[in-house]
């Protein structure tokens, strides 16, 4: 089984609350601590790229996120993103050959007792394992092709389009 190579960018999965008077602000990943504390089998590599909201994300950074996983040795690829533009870095990888690539967030940040995140993430690292090789999304239980999935802002989830 091939190593899994973890890549963060930020987003609200690793987005922080600092006190009452404070906005949320993207802070160390969380996504270590998630593995950590499901009690996962297998190594993995971890690296964070940038901690950005996706909307701060420029065609640059993109740029850099292609370079990265286009240069990891490992087959099958997750991605930790912001949700509002995960959709459009999806489809600038989807030129990268017979690698399993996964982008994954959460519309809550995985600090907060209620979230999305922890499923979303052991969600999305089945997919990274086990789809045949391209670009998803995987976002509350189902894997989108990159090429066919846009995020429903006004229902809170990813649809097909």
């Amino acid at each position: 089984m091939s190593k899994l190579h973890i890549f963060t960018t930020g987003g609200t999965i690793d987005k922080v609350y600092f006190d009452a008077l404070s906005e949320f602000q993207v802070g160390e990943t969380a996504i270590d601590a998630i593995l950590r504390e499901a009690n996962v089998g297998y190594d993995y590599d971890l690296t964070s790229l940038m901690k950005k909201d996706s909307l701060e994300l420029t065609d640059a950074d993109r740029i850099a996120i292609k370079a990265a996983v286009s240069a990891s040795a490992a087959k099958s690829i997750l991605i930790t993103h912001g949700t509002d533009t995960m959709a459009e870095t999806a489809r600038s990888l989807m030129d990268i050959q017979d690698k399993t690539i996964v982008l994954t967030g959460a519309m809550q940040p995985a600090r907060l007792r209620s979230t999305d995140a922890i499923f979303n993430i052991g969600f999305a690292v089945a997919a990274a394992k086990l789809q045949t090789p391209g670009v998803y999304i995987a976002m509350n239980g189902t894997a989108f092709p990159a090429d066919s999935v846009k995020k429903d802002r006004k229902a809170g989830r990813f649809v097909t389009n």
